[in-house]
């Protein structure tokens, strides 16, 4: 696990990539390290979301989850280049051509207890993979070795976002 370049100018070329399950932090801690950071911030969803003009949920069931990993991996594609804090979708881990892409940048996963984000994600709507608690729990196990592959992992469980974002940019450093 390597830190960022110590070149400042190669920094802010290098996107930092923030993955993890759905309730982690994603798009609160992205928004917040990328102000710190004086560095644009962009929502992966959102983007995909806005491209297609519809929700995810409606992607989903016009073209179903492959066709929203294909959406999700042609935004990815052009983050490469965004120098900036890019929040993933929880499933961008998944396809394992992403991997080619999410490693042309620093790779962070936010971690958390499942019984933190069943906490979280309590009632949450919107995420067309939720379903009930047996398939949150399946899809967690699914993807929680997928996230360990990232070159920095917070756990996120007992930590507010300011203190995931003041824990990230310690350990970027390093």
């Amino acid at each position: 696990m390597g830190g960022l370049s110590k070149n400042r100018e190669d920094f802010l070329r290098t996107p930092i990539f923030l993955l993890g399950f759905m309730g982690t932090g994603k798009s609160t801690v992205g928004s917040i390290l990328a102000e710190a950071l004086a560095l644009p911030f962009l929502d992966l969803d959102e983007t995909v979301q806005e491209e297609a003009g519809m929700s995810i949920e409606a992607i989903f069931a016009l073209e179903g989850e492959e066709g929203f990993r294909q959406r999700e991996t042609e935004v990815l594609k052009r983050a490469v280049s965004f120098p900036g804090v890019v929040a993933a979708g929880g499933g961008v881990v998944t396809v394992e051509e992403n991997w080619d892409y999410l490693k042309e940048g620093v790779t962070v996963a936010l971690t958390a207890s499942l019984e933190v984000l069943k906490r979280r994600l309590n009632g949450g709507t919107g995420r067309p993979l939720l379903g009930d608690e047996m398939a949150l729990e399946k899809l967690f196990m699914e993807r929680i070795s997928l996230y360990e592959k990232a070159r920095l992992v917070v756990d996120t469980s007992l930590l507010s976002p300011e203190e995931v974002m003041n824990e990230i940019l310690m350990r970027i450093k390093e």
